[in-house]
């Protein structure tokens, strides 16, 4: 075994570099690979974004969030609860009320997943062209 690689599973660098590819590792017992998978996911992403602003009870995120199933919408809250990402709190009243709020380490995902917002709002027409040149060769090769 080569020198600073690791028998552990879940360590997903072979090597000792501050930044490699292999962080990103697709095995699914890589704990950086299901950070980033659960956190890029459409459902987290809207989430946290909502919950920048202000909690949120469960019925006013599912008003919010087009598309998103009841069930869906609870795992999603769920997970990103295990994760430390948001707080659910239980209030003591009939019916009962919870709401749903980013925690100090949820504000700064929130902060990231806003940088990636601003480059793709910066950058949304050079994709716009890449896809329609990708799409034109694309369709002369088929002809």
């Amino acid at each position: 075994m080569e020198e600073g690689t690791s028998k552990l599973p879940t360590h997903c660098t072979g090597t000792e570099d501050a930044y490699g590819v292999l962080q990103w590792d697709s095995r699914e017992d890589c704990e950086v690979r299901q950070i980033l998978d659960r956190i890029a996911d459409k459902w987290s992403l809207l989430v946290i974004a909502l919950l920048d602003r202000r909690s949120l009870r469960f019925t006013e995120l599912r008003r919010e969030i087009d598309g998103v199933s009841q069930r869906m919408l609870t795992v999603t809250l769920r997970q990103l609860e295990r994760d430390g990402l948001v707080s659910r709190t239980v209030h003591p009243v009939v019916p009962p009320r919870v709401d749903y709020a980013l925690t100090p380490l949820g504000r700064t995902l929130h902060a990231t997943i806003q940088s990636l917002v601003h480059w793709t709002e910066a950058h949304q027409r050079e994709i716009a062209a890449a896809r329609a040149a990708y799409d034109t060769r694309e369709a002369q090769a088929q002809a």
